[in-house]
């Protein structure tokens, strides 16, 4: 069983490695026009999408570890200065909630870049037993530590293409 565990923890590593080097990707030459562009009133901007994927990643990694969100713990929270609580991840906010998310582009890949450092110390630690361990008894089948892995890996990977597509809009209508 040592060995699944092993190829999981590699098959996850990559996986979330690959969630960094998106966020890179779409933050590397992001202009605060571009990364607050939304294109229309209710659409969510890369600010927001970004902001949003790396609090979901936080928490949930958090959770499964045991161990306190980067958000708070290392005053994230402070720098990106948001009216919301400290432990809003982003569900379940208005259209007006999402403009207040105006963070550049280096803030946003530097929080990520605290998250993925602790997501990729937790997957260090990744076990058979681990991975089975039931996290969400509300759902049939109960969700394991392996599914809310992956579910966290779709999630980002879902924003990661909205922000891609947002991006692409912003520039062809010129936003600089």
């Amino acid at each position: 069983m040592t060995s699944d565990a092993a190829a999981v923890r590699t098959l996850l590593t990559d996986a979330f490695g690959r969630i960094r080097e998106l966020v890179e990707d779409v933050t590397s030459d992001l202009s605060d026009a571009v990364a607050t562009y939304r294109p229309d009133a209710q659409a969510n901007s890369i600010s927001w999408l970004l902001w949003h994927l790396s609090r979901v990643q936080d928490d949930h990694i958090a959770g499964l570890a045991d161990a306190p969100q980067r958000y708070v713990s290392e005053g994230w929270a402070e720098k990106f200065d948001l009216p919301f609580d400290p432990g809003d991840i982003g569900y379940g906010q208005t259209s007006t909630d999402v403009g207040k998310v105006r963070a550049g582009a280096r803030m946003l890949a530097d929080y990520h870049a605290a998250v993925h450092a602790a997501t990729i110390a937790y997957l260090d630690t990744l076990t058979a037993g681990e991975l089975e361990r039931v996290v969400d008894r509300s759902w049939d089948p109960p969700v394991t530590v392996a599914v809310r892995l992956v579910s966290v890996e779709g999630d980002c990977l879902q924003h990661l293409g909205q922000a891609a597509y947002v991006k692409g809009m912003a520039q062809r209508a010129g936003v600089a």
